[in-house]
């Protein structure tokens, strides 16, 4: 029998007690078969290796912490303790972790290791890159179990960005500016989920507000993205807005869960006839048929048992308005 055959790759699975999410294990199977039997190149082969296996230790490091909310900081390794950026990333950090929030940076200098110092070490979580003119993660997560260190980039913003659920963006260079705009643009393109992004400066020092100018100035005008976009992101120098933002973007919203063409948005508390009302006049361009309404949880949900205590309403969203789900 053929390695790469469905029935051999079933038989596998069913020896080593797999049985949770089978179709989805069969399929990761037979691709990865697929993937050696087509013999790529060495340096191919090498890549997908060693993406899946860091994925795969990045995963088992997060799973413990999987009902707690995290919020990840990006910014330069290179800010010294001495910048104000310094103490306003202890300080936004500090208040997060003590609002219920681990924060999870890059793990290296600077502004992640301001972000670890203000969280302290039982709140943070480290993903760090390892890069030849590097020492590592830093002192404050290096020898922690909530670390993990990446060969790639790749897979360290997949990391970065798949466990977290509110973003604080703090100045910084190529691979801050990288981590960011990847963010919107998986916001924006409806591949992350809606989440509140915070750009944090300092008074006085107006480096978010430069790129939030270049934003309204050039890209908007030219029709590079849409004014709405805008609203994809908050630009502040007060850590209190900040994790204001942050909290309360969850004070009611939970989550979203797509079933065929509807959106499920669950909430803790349903939006009463007047506030159904007023959802549907202001948002009525964001249904591309029927209404906002209320709803109970469909039949995938229960059978998955997710999230079935709250409340929930659903439209048919006209996936080009993403911004404005937000």
């Amino acid at each position: 029998m053929p390695i790469g055959d469905d029935d051999h790759i079933a038989n596998l699975l069913r020896e080593l007690g797999v049985s949770k999410d089978f179709r989805i294990s069969e399929a990761f199977v037979s691709e990865a078969i697929g993937l050696i039997t087509d013999e790529p190149h060495q340096l191919d082969l090498k890549i997908a290796s060693a993406a899946v296996a860091e994925m795969r230790e990045a995963f088992a490091m997060f799973a413990p912490y999987k009902d707690v909310p995290k919020v990840s900081i990006f910014g330069s390794a290179r800010t010294q303790p001495d910048d104000p950026l310094y103490e306003q990333t202890e300080r936004v950090a500090r208040q997060l972790a003590e609002a219920g929030w681990m924060v999870v940076t890059g793990a290296g200098p600077g502004i992640m290791e301001a972000g670890m110092r203000g969280a302290g070490v039982e709140h943070s979580i480290g993903v760090s890159i390892r890069l030849p003119f590097e020492a590592g993660a830093n002192s404050i997560i290096a020898d922690d179990d909530k670390h993990v260190a990446m060969k790639y980039f790749f897979t360290r913003k997949l990391m970065l960005v798949k466990e977290s659920a509110a973003f604080v963006c703090l100045p910084g260079g190529f691979g801050t500016l990288d981590e960011t705009f990847e963010l919107l643009t998986l916001t924006q393109t409806g591949k992350g989920i809606p989440v509140p992004i915070v750009f944090l400066d300092t008074p006085g020092d107006p480096y978010w507000e430069h790129v939030d100018a270049f934003v309204t100035e050039q890209l908007v005008p030219r029709g590079l993205v849409s004014p709405k976009d805008t609203a994809l992101y908050l630009v502040t120098d007060s850590c209190d807005v900040t994790v204001d933002e942050v909290t309360g973007f969850y004070s009611n919203y939970h989550s979203i869960r797509s079933v065929g063409d509807d959106l499920i948005i669950r909430v803790r508390r349903a939006p009463d006839d007047a506030q159904l009302a007023a959802l549907n006049r202001d948002f009525a361009h964001l249904v591309r048929s029927g209404e906002i309404r209320r709803t109970l949880p469909y039949g995938v949900e229960k059978r998955q048992n997710d999230e079935l205590d709250l409340d929930r309403i659903v439209m048919s969203f006209d996936k080009h308005g993403f911004a404005e789900l937000r």
